[in-house]
């Protein structure tokens, strides 16, 4: 037992920052399923910092007040931005939701209320891990009941066919545009978390390059998985500390773990899991079949 107390007195920062990494995921995930590549939950989770940040430093209210105020902020804006946006497709639609992060990203580097390009100090550090990862057990239960209702199945159908989703009475515009919104207020809350737990952000925290790795997380475990994504943001936060050792080199090395998953399992971690157990179950009925 005193072994893992002092593991976590060690490495406690790097175990928030992994769930508060595998909240973005499931962010992006929930989009994903859907079918549409939206790639502004960077630009979310910043918005809903800012608003937590402002409400926590201003009025003094609890991390929970303020990160449910937060992730309706961000949600809100998801409304007004998913409206027009979630009515493109493919490359249109990513590009225009990388245009209004470019677009967040600039109004928080001029706003005086919040800290222009110095952006905010001193916020409560109200984040701890045992929060951190009950808002992370509930949103995997969530998903995980999702897929078990009639919503999960109109997400399922709208990704796999929307023509054919639509002849069932599924309507894909509606479905695209409020897992847009929920991916939003998801983002939200971990952006939140983010905040109350570095004491400081700044809008270079919520940039083009913090999308990117949202993306590559639920890249390597599984686009579509939201099991996929959230293992695919534990192995890329910790990465970097299992090859510290390398020193100048680990960089190297984990760009040639990142390339050999998206070479030799395209659809991810989870997808390799998923053929494993299909393959076991052909093996099982053929064997069934040949006895019978």
């Amino acid at each position: 037992m005193e072994w893992l107390v002092h593991f976590y007195a060690l490495h406690s920062k790097l175990i928030d920052q992994v769930g508060i990494n595998a909240i973005f995921a499931l962010s992006l995930s929930l989009t994903l399923q859907a079918g549409h590549l939206a790639l502004a939950n960077a630009a979310f989770g910043g918005i809903a910092a800012y608003v937590a940040s402002l409400l926590s430093l201003s009025r003094g209210w609890p991390l929970s007040v303020t990160t449910l105020i937060g992730a309706a902020a961000a949600a809100a804006v998801g409304v007004v931005i998913g409206l027009p946006v979630t009515r493109l497709r493919g490359v249109f639609l990513a590009i225009a939701t990388i245009g209004f992060g470019e677009i967040a990203l600039i109004v928080e580097n001029n706003l005086s209320i919040t800290g222009g390009a110095e952006g905010l100090s001193q916020i409560p550090n109200e984040t701890t891990t045992w929060k951190i990862y009950l808002v992370l057990a509930v949103l995997a239960f969530f998903f995980w009941r999702l897929r078990r209702t009639r919503a999960g199945w109109a997400i399922a159908a709208v990704r796999e066919d929307e023509y054919a989703a639509a002849s069932f009475g599924i309507d894909p515009a509606r479905v695209k545009f409020w897992t847009f919104v929920g991916s939003a207020a998801i983002a939200g809350i971990a952006g939140s978390l983010y905040a109350h737990e570095n004491f400081f952000i700044a809008p270079g925290d919520w940039g083009f390059s913090r999308m990117i790795d949202i993306l590559v997380y639920c890249v390597i475990g599984g686009a579509a998985s939201p099991w996929g994504a959230m293992l695919g943001a534990a192995i890329i936060s910790l990465l970097p500390e299992v090859f510290r050792f390398l020193h100048d080199y680990r960089d190297i090395v984990n760009g040639i773990v990142l390339l050999a998953v998206v070479i030799f399992a395209p659809q991810g971690i989870a997808g390799l899991w998923s053929r494993d157990r299909r393959g076991r179950k052909a093996a099982t009925t053929a064997a069934a079949e040949g006895q019978g």
